[in-house]
């Protein structure tokens, strides 16, 4: 018997409630099994800049010991470290705290944004390098724990329960709810937007039923989808909402560049990049000495080094104060903010650990026949907005 569209939506947002408990795998080294309820919360916690609502948050956790954590990315050129490795880290906290984690690889999304200029062959290329840039950086893939989903594919696959929650969004929103979203893929509300780009929040709003997420695990410039999701959990009567971990955002290296820029070859360090690219690109990089504040190299610290190595070393002359080892971020803001730290001393700094983090990216990317291919070829396209 075929299922109504009433229906198809009701099964979709069923997939919210945390009343079931599942069963954790005590075989794989990510079980939860070692961790307290509350060594996981905050293990989870210490993602997001901001979560929605952190009670929602130890409840989840609480009741079910495998949730269902969603994460998505347009194939849209070359990974800068970002995407990289801060999501690298991410992933790796969420699956050590017991944690599913489903990465959207979103092909369709990216046509529809008219990324790669729409062309679907240049898109899964570039899906296929991004995911090979994950398995050489570090991601833990092991025990089944992370999935690669593509959107075409899943969508196709299930379209009867798809398209029938993404009609039913756009439905109870107005264009006006929906444009706001706009900045979900990289746009403003006051440019004009396709059909395809008005479309596209109300879609990647039903991803995160369709998935079965318990918790929404995206950048801060994802926040108003998520929070469109939230919602519609209230149109429908949904008691049980998606959680909203939204992580910090990495500026660009240069001044006033909030976030970082494939166009701009000084915005941003790729993945691949060469050790001599890394190395100007910081030398380059904006970094007033004394200003902790949108300082992009204290940043780069912050959220990718410490977190990576559990320290930043720092090496230099003994007339310039001999080496130090920072164990946390606020000593290192507040030698850097007295003087204490140069800033040629902190960019050399950043630039032997940011190496030290892609270099078995670069020996992938040179060792592996199919891996050099995808990087050629990702190289040659042009990135479009």
């Amino acid at each position: 018997m075929e299922q109504s569209p009433e229906a198809a939506v009701t099964e979709a947002v069923q997939s919210l409630s945390v009343s079931k408990p599942e069963i954790a795998d005590s075989s794989n080294p990510n079980s939860n099994h070692e961790l307290s309820l509350e060594e996981r919360f905050q293990t989870i916690r210490n993602i997001g800049e901001e979560c929605i609502q952190e009670e929602e948050l130890r409840n989840l956790l609480a009741k079910k010991p495998e949730p269902i954590c969603y994460d998505g990315f347009e194939p849209s050129g070359r990974m800068h470290i970002a995407q990289g490795v801060m999501k690298t880290i991410n992933v790796n906290k969420l699956t050590s705290s017991g944690c599913r984690v489903k990465i959207w690889i979103a092909d369709w999304f990216a046509k529809l944004n008219n990324k790669m200029g729409g062309d679907l062959k240049k898109i899964e290329i570039v899906g296929r390098y991004l995911i090979e840039i994950w398995k050489a950086v570090g991601m833990d893939l092991e025990g089944g724990k992370v999935e690669f989903l593509w959107s075409s594919k899943e969508i196709n696959a299930r379209a009867d329960e798809y398209w029938p929650l993404v009609l039913d969004i756009a439905q109870k929103n107005n264009l006006k709810r929906i444009i706001r979203c706009s900045q979900i893929m990289g746009r403003s509300e006051t440019e004009e937007l396709t059909a395809a780009q008005i479309f596209y929040p109300c879609m990647q709003c039903a991803d995160i039923f369709f998935l079965k997420a318990d918790i929404c695990q995206l950048g801060m410039d994802q926040r108003k989808v998520n929070v469109l999701a939230r919602e519609y959990c209230d149109d429908i009567k949904r008691k049980n909402k998606p959680i909203i971990l939204s992580h910090h955002m990495l500026p660009g290296l240069q001044e006033g560049q909030e976030k970082m820029s494939k166009s701009d070859p000084l915005s941003s360090i790729f993945m691949e990049d060469e050790e001599a690219e890394v190395n100007l690109k910081i030398k380059k990089a904006f970094c007033p000495p004394k200003v902790v504040q949108k300082n992009p190299c204290l940043e780069y610290v912050k959220y990718l080094i410490l977190p990576w190595f559990n320290e930043f070393k720092v090496e230099r002359s003994a007339a310039n104060g001999g080496d130090k080892t920072f164990k946390n971020f606020e000593e290192l803001a507040a030698d850097y903010e007295s003087g204490e730290l140069h800033p040629a001393d902190l960019k050399s700094a950043l630039s032997k650990s940011l190496n030290k983090i892609l270099e078995p990216v670069r020996v992938h990317f040179k060792t592996d026949k199919d891996a050099k291919e995808l990087l050629k070829r990702v190289k040659a396209y042009r990135v479009t907005k």
